[in-house]
């Protein structure tokens, strides 16, 4: 097999809202507007990502700038009670920043995301010097493939290599982004394989399956015929 995953380079924002260590508040809070995001990468020097300051860094000042905290809130959000004081990037950012590489893939960028609970994350190469930025929206777009494109991957990388001829006979349809295998195949003991790897393709929303084992030409036929969903 031949096929590999989309990679975060394929679907990130290359031109990408930054501010240095010493970006004030307001600026920090006018570029989330002017851009329409809500973290913004922090970066020092020609570009080395040194922290990320997002909205929830921002909203302290709000949330505590009317009330007196008592004891316990102070002794548990010493964090928030500080960057309410804060004044610059530096003093506000979340540090050191989590950040994913151009060529992790979409998955893996994907699980860093939801583990963090973050809706973006700063793309830096080897030495932590920024990219570009990677959204949930963007990891989405690979669902905005053509279904032929998907279908004639499948084909390409799943169904050639798992059910190839003489024996096999296995027609791919997509339909908006679902997978159907229909046709006959020797070996149907691979078709929980052949699911995973349908599975895996980008833009594949489901996969469903309609197949009965076939025979080659010399082999013996099977004594009965058994129709697969899917896995």
């Amino acid at each position: 097999m031949h096929g590999t995953p989309h990679i975060v380079s394929d679907v990130m924002t290359h031109t990408v809202a930054a501010v240095g260590r010493k970006a004030a508040f307001k600026d920090i809070v006018r570029m989330m507007q002017d851009w329409k995001v809500s973290a913004l990468p922090v970066i020092e020097g020609e570009g080395r990502v040194v922290g990320v300051v997002s909205e929830a860094d921002l909203l302290p000042k709000e949330e505590f700038r009317d009330s007196d905290p008592d004891r316990y809130t102070q002794l548990r959000r010493l964090k928030d009670l500080a960057k309410a004081g804060a004044v610059s990037a530096e003093e506000l950012m979340t540090s050191p920043a989590l950040t994913v590489r151009a060529d992790a893939t979409l998955a893996q960028a994907a699980r860093t995301m939801a583990r963090a609970k973050v809706k973006r994350l700063p793309v830096v190469d080897a030495v932590g010097m920024l990219q570009g930025v990677v959204s949930r929206a963007d990891l989405l777009k690979v669902f905005l493939r053509a279904d032929e494109e998907i279908a004639e991957e499948v084909r390409r990388e799943v169904v050639s290599y798992l059910f190839p001829l003489p024996g096999s006979s296995v027609r791919v349809a997509v339909r908006d982004g679902v997978v159907r295998l229909v046709g006959q195949v020797r070996d149907t003991s691979l078709v929980p394989v052949a699911a995973r790897l349908v599975r895996a393709v980008e833009g594949v929303v489901d996969v469903d399956f309609d197949l009965s084992r076939g025979t080659a030409p010399g082999d013996t036929p099977a004594a009965d015929t058994e129709s697969l969903g899917s896995p």
